[in-house]
């Protein structure tokens, strides 16, 4: 169990500068789209979508900086919220892995926090 702690404790740096360098390319790419495509929702269904995508996974990033089990957290559940709205009101899930690979930062922040609890935790 100690060795592995070790090696945990390795590598968790590189996850969580990786989980920041992408949710900084993440966030820089939506803005990009959002300010040069333009967004013109025209349901209150699709103005819900984009709490959740992409309001919601860039907070959950921006938040995952100081807490990175609440804001990996926030970023994946609002991508699964999202999917869900999606499919409730299309039916079917969005095509194509460019949605799910925008939470990516957020599943790295998750393991970076689960993998630094866990050496907390067996630490004391």
């Amino acid at each position: 169990m100690e060795n592995q702690n070790k090696g945990n404790e390795r590598i968790i740096p590189f996850i969580r500068v990786a989980a920041r360098i992408l949710s900084i390319v993440v966030i820089g790419v939506e803005l990009l789209l959002l300010f040069g495509e333009g967004l013109y929702p025209s349901t209150a269904t699709e103005w819900i979508g984009l709490l959740f995508f992409p309001v919601g996974i860039s907070a959950g990033m921006i938040l995952a900086w100081w807490k990175e089990g609440l804001g990996g957290a926030i970023t994946v559940g609002s991508l699964v919220v999202f999917y869900g709205i999606h499919y409730a009101t299309v039916h079917t899930f969005p095509k194509g892995f460019g949605w799910f690979s925008f939470s990516v930062p957020g599943f790295l922040f998750l393991l970076s926090w689960y993998l630094s609890r866990d050496i907390k935790i067996t630490g004391q």
